[in-house]
């Protein structure tokens, strides 16, 4: 995070989102203040508190994808969750304390995996070392007056060093051995519901101890069975406590709360119906992001100092139909803006991840070549501005469906073309698309 200035994450962010210049210096300098805030004294850091941000703006202009940049960025555990299927405690459904302990076991397998890949080195060589056993059992001592103890020893080494040279240039692949899995036995088993689903999986971990340990043999070629033993060995050598202890710091200094469809849950004031439910919801909001400690599986997790970023369309709602409490937990706003046909242009061929580079790499695995000319792109960015306007407005979304309606045919007769060079112009684009935009009612069900 040194070299990550404010200015620099902007440049990142460039690279995959078009536009939406005020959202991301927000998020840039949010992510800055972090790495401001863990170069202060003891006393002062846990005094500064993240400010968290409202996006607000339209579906499909960058929401989502700005907050899952930044947390790719940052190498920070990130979460995104929909307001709307969080219930008030008490009703059936999700409660709002679920997104802290799903960001913690999100944040614990990057840890672990983090821990795994230090070790996948000398994992490798007890796997092997376990496979060449299997190929080569050790011999046992027999009384032999023509070979004694010390010559057999080396003979077998010899064979096995020789076993081991096969095995890396991977010309055992192809043989079977027998390995042992072992597993946790479960005496009893769990109908899921909501909210059951892990309750297994927490059951298995609670009563490990008690649980005996079912053996199952299974025949598997060498290549596989490298692979399993190495991650059982991988397993092993990671000391989880060190695991699980850093993966709540982690959560508790760097995680990010993407929380999406916030509006869904604003209320229009009535006193009884669905807004009693959805007002409920905020308050129970309200202690996560203002800072209480969640109880996770493991362990106990603060949530002070984790950075919520809220974002809704707000059409119906607005900002201030949110608890005021609520809305002073979020101190800042950011209105994100609509797209239109040069943004789309951009879109469409800026990107590090832009759509035309996906779909000409997609059809190249089928030797298709596939070359865009004579203002082809700026006719689909103006289809997709032209039904964008006459229909829902879904934002850069529509160029999804645009483009996989445009290489409908491509797509599906690439393996038995034999013109490989495909050419679409401005012509193509029209006599494709043509049709569909001018009958608003069809566009409405295919665009």
């Amino acid at each position: 995070m040194d070299n990550f200035t404010p200015k620099k994450i902007v440049e990142e962010l460039d690279k995959y989102i078009i536009g939406q210049d005020k959202a991301k210096k927000a998020v840039a300098i949010a992510l800055r203040n972090r790495w401001r805030r863990q170069r202060l004294s003891a006393d002062l850091k846990d005094e500064v508190l993240p400010k968290n941000i409202i996006m607000i703006g339209p579906t499909g202009v960058g929401k989502t994808e700005i907050a899952r940049r930044l947390a790719r960025l940052a190498n920070a555990p990130f979460l995104k969750v929909e307001a709307s299927k969080f219930t008030e405690v008490g009703y059936v459904g999700r409660d709002v304390e679920s997104m802290i302990r799903d960001i913690t076991e999100i944040s614990m397998n990057m840890v672990k995996t983090e821990h795994m890949e230090k070790v996948q080195e000398k994992a490798k060589t007890l796997a092997e070392d376990r496979v060449l056993d299997l190929l080569l059992p050790p011999p046992r001592p027999v009384r032999d007056a023509a070979l004694s103890e010390v010559e057999e020893k080396k003979n077998y080494k010899n064979t096995r060093e020789r076993l081991r040279v096969q095995l890396r240039e991977g010309k055992l692949d192809g043989r079977y051995v027998d390995i042992e899995i072992r597993e946790k036995m479960m005496p009893f088993g769990i109908i899921s519901n909501v909210g059951l689903e892990e309750l297994e999986i927490n059951l298995k971990e609670m009563l490990g101890s008690f649980l005996p340990e079912k053996s199952k043999r299974k025949k598997v070629k060498v290549t596989e069975a490298l692979t399993i033993l190495a991650q059982e060995e991988a397993n092993k050598l990671i000391d989880m406590e060190k695991v699980t202890k850093e993966a709540i710091e982690r959560v508790e200094q760097t995680g990010i709360v993407f929380i999406d469809e916030i509006d869904k849950v604003a209320s229009r004031g009535q006193g009884y119906g669905p807004d009693v439910s959805r007002e409920g919801v905020q308050r129970d909001l309200l202690p996560i992001v203002e800072g209480s400690t969640v109880v996770t599986k493991h362990g106990p997790v603060k949530t002070e100092h984790i950075l919520f970023i809220a974002a809704g369309a707000f059409h119906i709602a607005k900002p201030s139909d949110l608890i005021p409490e609520l809305q002073g937990r979020f101190p800042i706003r950011v209105e994100l803006e609509p797209l239109g046909k040069n943004d789309f242009i951009r879109i469409l061929t800026e990107p590090h991840n832009a759509l035309i580079k996906q779909y000409t790499a997609l059809l190249e695995t089928e030797d298709v070549k596939l070359e865009f000319i004579d203002g082809s792109i700026e006719e689909i960015a103006d289809i997709a501005a032209t039904v964008n306007e006459k229909t829902e407005n879904i934002g850069a979304r529509r160029l999804h469906t645009i483009i996989e309606k445009l290489l409908e045919d491509v797509s599906f007769n690439a393996p038995e073309m034999e013109d490989k060079h495909v050419v679409i112009d401005r012509q193509y684009v029209r006599n494709k698309l043509s049709d569909i935009v001018k009958n608003e009612d069809l566009s409405r069900y295919i665009l």
